[in-house]
């Protein structure tokens, strides 16, 4: 075996051992399977964990680290190769290249597990949020992951750079210096950030949320950082800058619990007082029988004596704030209203003018007088 072995140190290729590259190769077969074995561990350890525990947090963390380290081991085993190949620094300087990029590629990976490790926690929290009555948590998910991926873009763009020989300390200081004048530049981007924040924590409105303010309306699609998307109902997209909004009167009229029906109905000047009678009785008991009516409060009261009707004051709620039901629901009550007075006999008003003529002795013509 050492007469072997001696054999192949003895034979080199590209200057180097013939039992280097032998030793090589198996490492990079150890590599790869090692690999397979931490994949299939891993898988392993998802599915025993997933029957085993309640909570998903561990089968998160599972599935977050499961390619990273997979990429690592391999990544760890090419440089165990190259260190064993031993190539001729002055012919391959290759080593030292490998061990700086390969710390880089290892931190890239941390972050690479990281961000993904946030993307799945993103998603349960979100599962979780939408099974709680709170719309805080929903909001708050999606603001919350941006904001930690852009802290974790950042910090591996300083560590990838300070491991790359630059002066990472040079660069804060020079934020520093800087930040002034950047934090005067981006004054406006950072009003809206507050904004943004001032948004999800008084909730004026949620994702979801109809909304009208003085100079647009429409549903509210996105809570961002710099701006909240609106869809108006002619199916344009608005862009509001979250500093203004925060600002700005907001109508939210999704957040009432009930919709107010508030109109009124003219009757015609013969109309009979027994009659107008038993039209407001009527009313009311169509008012009080209908399922999507309120009956917390309602009122049918003859109130107005109008320049061309009699008026009855008409003032309810549905219990449906949802448009379509809401006017279904007006519909209804109005179709009965008419069935109603047309079964007694009543005439709506509409605006009408009755000119009385009267004439005496002294304006009519002597030729036309009686005698």
């Amino acid at each position: 075996m050492n007469t072997i072995w001696t054999h192949l140190n003895s034979v080199s290729l590209l200057d180097i051992a013939l039992g280097r590259w032998l030793l090589t190769v198996l490492a990079l077969f150890a590599t790869v399977v090692a690999q397979r074995l931490v994949l299939s561990t891993f898988h392993t350890l998802a599915a025993s964990i997933a029957d085993a525990t309640a909570t998903r947090l561990d089968n998160l963390l599972l599935e977050a680290a499961e390619r990273p380290a997979g990429l690592l081991v391999l990544v760890l085993g090419i440089l165990i190769s190259l260190h064993i190949l031993q190539p001729p620094a002055e012919a391959f300087p290759l080593v030292n290249f490998a061990d700086q990029t390969v710390r880089i590629i290892s931190i890239m990976i941390g972050i690479w597990f990281l961000w993904r490790l946030i993307d799945g926690l993103a998603a349960y929290l979100h599962a979780r949020a939408t099974k709680t009555e709170s719309a805080l948590d929903t909001q708050l998910i999606p603001f919350l992951v941006k904001t930690l991926k852009i802290f974790l873009s950042l910090t591996a763009v300083l560590v990838v750079a300070q491991n790359m020989g630059y002066s990472v300390s040079g660069l804060i200081a020079s934020l520093g210096i800087g930040g002034i004048a950047v934090a005067m530049a981006a004054k406006d981007t950072l009003a809206n950030v507050f904004g943004s924040i001032m948004i999800l924590v008084d909730r004026p409105f949620k994702i979801g949320d109809w909304i009208r303010t003085s100079e647009f309306e429409g549903v509210v699609e996105e809570i961002g950082f710099r701006s909240t998307r609106i869809r108006t109902f002619a199916k344009t997209l608005v862009n509001v800058p979250n500093s203004q909004l925060a600002n700005m009167v907001i109508d939210n009229i999704d957040a009432m619990p009930k919709r107010r029906v508030k109109m009124r109905i003219g009757l015609t000047y013969d109309t009979p007082v027994e009659k107008l009678q038993q039209a407001i009785a009527g009313i009311e008991q169509i008012l009080k029988k209908h399922i999507g009516v309120d009956q917390e409060l309602s009122m049918v009261k003859f109130d107005e004596f109008e320049d061309s009707s009699l008026s009855i004051f008409l003032y309810y709620f549905t219990k449906s704030t949802h448009w379509t039901e809401y006017l279904q629901v007006r519909q209804e009550v109005n179709l009965q209203i008419m069935q109603l007075l047309e079964g007694l006999g009543l005439a709506f008003a509409f605006p009408t003018r009755t000119v009385h003529l009267e004439t005496s002795a002294e304006t009519v013509p002597a030729g036309r007088r009686k005698k």
